[in-house]
């Protein structure tokens, strides 16, 4: 990945716009992108909200339909793909580190792991903090998938990414996305880093194919905030998980929910990641959202 900073006078003036007013961005190396055919979906949402659970019982819903599954983790604790492997895997950074960043001297099992149900599992790990851009890790991460072919055979290819949106760096898995999926819960924090999420996706789909693919809410009871959120900014929910104790702890198991015992519950939250996943496959219909003004939201949400 080659990084172009793009001061704001230089996008004020050009009649081609970067990506977002003023913005210093990470951009795509056009030789790294994926290839076409597989579906690539980056996972976003608040920090905390459930998108690492979401992304590996989702990896694990599209292995059962099977699809040939990757799940990259993109946040420095590089917790993302545990429940898939049994195990805190090795960075991409950590292991580049060990060879001086000569990719070549690498191999395939040095830094990807089969997981539950063979999907792959790849941790990107992250620079130390304050120190170097998300967006380059997600870029060598790709960039080494690629010099070894890993991607050439690849159905589905799932990016956690982690907490809001702050920058380019956090927003590079979205240069590679066919979908966005968002995350969220049924309460105003978490709803309002979706509609920063939707400005990003505003943002990055001016130049590249990302789309929105949806709301995925998580942890909440009742969704009613989310769904009036929906209806004022054109989102969709694509799948609702409760805030299910089988779930909770299938976290601390270090297991996917489709390992837990089978009851009423576990089966309904099964078939649930199931049916998101058949959804995902069955050509979904690109979301032409709007985000809102921080006033906005905060005026629409709550009860009268």
């Amino acid at each position: 990945m080659t990084t172009t900073l793009s001061s704001p006078a230089a996008v004020t003036s050009s009649s081609h716009r970067e990506d977002g007013e003023g913005s210093l961005q990470v951009h795509l190396d056009p030789s790294m992108k994926i290839e076409e055919g597989a579906l690539v979906i980056a996972v976003y949402g608040k920090g905390g909200i459930g998108k690492s659970t979401t992304s590996s019982n989702l990896s694990a819903a599209f292995s059962k339909l099977g699809k040939r599954v990757l799940q990259i983790g993109c946040d420095p604790k590089h917790d993302s793909t545990f429940t898939l492997t049994k195990k805190m895997v090795p960075t991409v950074i950590d292991i580049l580190e060990t060879v001086n960043f000569h990719t070549e001297e690498l191999r395939p099992e040095d830094f990807m792991f089969e997981g539950y149900n063979g999907v792959m599992c790849v941790e990107s790990g992250g620079p130390p903090a304050g120190t170097g851009c998300g967006g380059y890790v997600t870029g060598q991460t790709v960039k080494l998938l690629k010099e070894h072919h890993l991607l050439e055979e690849t159905d589905v290819v799932i990016f956690d990414v982690l907490g809001d949106v702050v920058c380019g760096g956090f927003a590079a898995p979205l240069q590679h996305a066919n979908y966005c999926l968002i995350v969220t819960a049924n309460d105003f924090d978490s709803i309002f880093a979706m509609n920063r999420i939707i400005a990003a996706i505003q943002a990055k789909a001016k130049n590249y194919k990302v789309r929105l693919g949806g709301v995925v809410a998580n942890r909440s009871k009742d969704t009613d905030q989310i769904d009036k959120f929906n209806e004022r900014v054109g989102m969709k929910t694509m799948a609702h998980f409760p805030d299910l104790d089988a779930i909770r702890r299938s976290r601390l198991k270090k297991c996917t929910i489709f390992e837990m015992e089978a009851t009423p519950e576990v089966e309904a939250v099964q078939q649930e990641y199931l049916n998101l996943a058949q959804r995902m496959l069955d050509n979904v219909v690109p979301l032409e959202a709007e985000s809102l003004k921080d006033r906005e939201i905060f005026d629409l949400l709550g009860f009268d």
